[in-house]
């Protein structure tokens, strides 16, 4: 149940319904807004008449939250969040693009990719140092001395970075990255997601391979609900029956997202699709459907990387990318 409160209830008033909530067995999480206090009670709301509180000289207006999903729901936290990433904020109308290689390979490699991405616009650097692949032959990732290449590039370019977690037993590696990255195989890792939500850190979390929007706002939940409101989804594509591509790129929970959570939305179309001649059209589309951001693989040699080559677009068609997409921006913006 959602309780938004009037600006001119006394504190009088706010003790006296706070003490009521207590006495109900509810807690209560508040969000003070420019615009209004909002309360989330937490617990058995049932025996709660709303048309009671809902006539209080300190109500506004009570809500009951029909989506499980609580704290991630935009009926309790109405305005946009915004994600501070290492300095880079996200969400609230600023638009970003992360960009970088699958996978952290040598140091030439991440320095070299992560100074032509920044010279083109990108604001974070993305790269993989933990690789979770199908196949247990194929290449794994650096690892440990993949984040250690990364926060080289950071040191050269000024750029916060992105890197995915697989393993709640690796988070001490990465105490100096901006972002971590829970892939979309662990979008339902909940022991993971609870290790996570004591970070503090900024979570970007990829919607699951086969998940509907309701679960994958569930597991942000699991996030929030542990204390960590700094949460970017990331629309990545679903599984279906279509083979043509890699995966199909869901663009209708970008407005449907927008709707339900005050989460920031970003989209990577390097997944959804698979195949690097594929990602401009989809970058456009998803930036025209409202999305707060992009995430694009990017890599100086894509005929020899070590993962995904054939999604990665080259240092020179991200910046066409990049000019393409925020022309888009201006359109949708005038």
């Amino acid at each position: 149940m959602i309780v938004i409160l009037k600006h001119q209830a006394t504190q009088e008033q706010i003790a006296d319904l706070k003490q009521y909530f207590m006495d109900q067995g509810l807690r209560m999480d508040e969000t003070r807004g420019d615009h209004a206090t909002v309360w989330c009670l937490l617990g058995d709301t049932s025996r709660i008449d709303a048309d009671l509180i809902a006539n209080l000289d300190a109500v506004d207006a009570v809500r009951r939250i029909q989506e499980p999903f609580m704290k991630a729901s935009r009926s309790y936290h109405p305005e946009d969040t915004v994600v501070d990433c290492g300095g880079v904020q996200v969400g609230g109308g600023l638009f970003q693009m992360i960009a970088g290689p699958c996978s952290v390979e040598t140091e030439e490699q991440i320095i070299t990719i992560a100074k032509a991405v920044k010279a083109a616009g990108a604001t974070l650097l993305r790269g993989g140092a933990f690789k979770p692949r199908t196949s247990p032959y194929t290449f794994q990732g650096l690892q440990a001395d993949g984040l250690r290449l990364l926060k080289l590039a950071k040191r050269e370019t000024g750029m916060p970075i992105v890197s995915e977690i697989m393993d709640a037993a690796h988070l001490d590696l990465f105490e100096d990255v901006d972002v971590i990255q829970v892939g979309a195989r662990n979008m339902q890792n909940f022991e993971l997601l609870k290790a996570l939500s004591h970070t503090g850190k900024p979570i970007l979390l990829k919607r699951g391979l086969a998940n509907t929007i309701q679960e994958w706002l569930m597991s942000a939940e699991y996030l929030i609900a542990g204390g960590n409101d700094q949460v970017i989804l990331c629309e990545r594509g679903i599984r279906t029956f279509e083979a043509v591509t890699r995966n199909t790129l869901d663009l209708t929970s970008i407005p449907v997202l927008k709707e339900k959570t005050h989460l920031p939305v970003l989209v990577d179309p390097s997944h959804a699709t698979g195949a690097a001649r594929l990602v401009k059209p989809m970058a456009m589309a998803a930036t025209a459907s409202g999305a707060d951001g992009l995430m694009i693989e990017v890599h100086n040699d894509p005929m020899n990387a070590l993962c995904d080559g054939a999604q990665s677009v080259t240092p020179e068609q991200f910046a066409d990318i990049v000019r393409r997409v925020n022309a888009i921006r201006d359109v949708v913006k005038g």
